[in-house]
C-alpha cells in the first residue's frame, strides 16, 4: 500500500492523520460547563485534562460517525446531539510527526451517564467551568476551549504552525 501512495502522490507528499473531539457540555452555576477526562498511561499527554472522548477517524468512517463512536467506547454515552464546533489543522513545529486535522464537536444532549469505559487511557473524569480550565491541559485543546469560551473559534484553525 504504501508503494502504491508514494507511486500517486510522490514520496514527499505528508499524511494527514483524521481525529474526532467531542466536548460534552451544560450549563452550571458558574456559566457553561465541559466535561473532560484526566489521561492515563497512554502516549500522548499521560496525565493531562482532555476531551471526555476522542480518537482517530477509521477508513470509510465520517468525522460525525468518529464522534458518535468515540463518545459510546469512552464514556459510554449514544444519541449525542453533535455540533460542528471548528477543523483544526495541527503539527508540531517542524517535529517530524505526521500532521494531523481534528475535528471538534460539542453537545449539549445524549443519552447515558457518562463515565469511564477505558480506565487504563483515563483515570479521572470532571466537569469544569470554561473560564476555570484544570492544569494541565493538552494544549490544542485549551485553544479551541478557550475560543468555545470567548466566542471567538472560527470554522478553520490552526496550531503548532511557524508564524508567517
Amino acid at each position: 500500500m504504501t508503494d502504491r501512495v508514494e507511486a500517486f502522490a510522490g514520496p514527499d507528499r505528508f499524511v494527514v492523520v483524521p481525529a474526532s473531539y467531542v466536548f460534552l457540555l451544560r450549563e452550571g452555576s458558574d456559566g457553561t460547563e465541559v466535561l473532560l477526562q484526566r489521561r492515563g498511561a497512554v502516549p500522548y499527554m499521560p496525565g493531562h485534562w482532555a476531551a471526555a472522548a476522542a480518537g482517530h477517524v477509521e477508513r470509510g468512517e465520517t468525522a460525525y460517525d468518529a464522534a458518535a463512536r468515540e463518545a459510546l467506547e469512552e464514556i459510554g454515552v449514544t444519541g449525542l446531539s453533535l455540533e460542528f464546533a471548528t477543523a483544526m489543522q495541527r503539527t508540531r513545529s517542524g517535529e517530524a510527526i505526521d500532521e494531523r486535522i481534528d475535528f471538534f464537536f460539542t453537545a449539549r444532549s445524549w443519552t447515558g451517564e457518562p463515565r469511564i469505559v477505558e480506565p487504563l487511557k483515563a483515570t479521572e473524569l470532571g466537569w469544569f467551568a470554561l473560564d476555570d480550565l484544570p492544569d494541565p491541559m493538552v494544549p490544542h485543546e485549551a485553544a479551541v476551549l478557550a475560543g468555545l469560551r470567548d466566542g471567538t473559534l472560527p470554522a478553520y484553525s490552526t496550531f503548532g504552525f511557524a508564524a508567517s
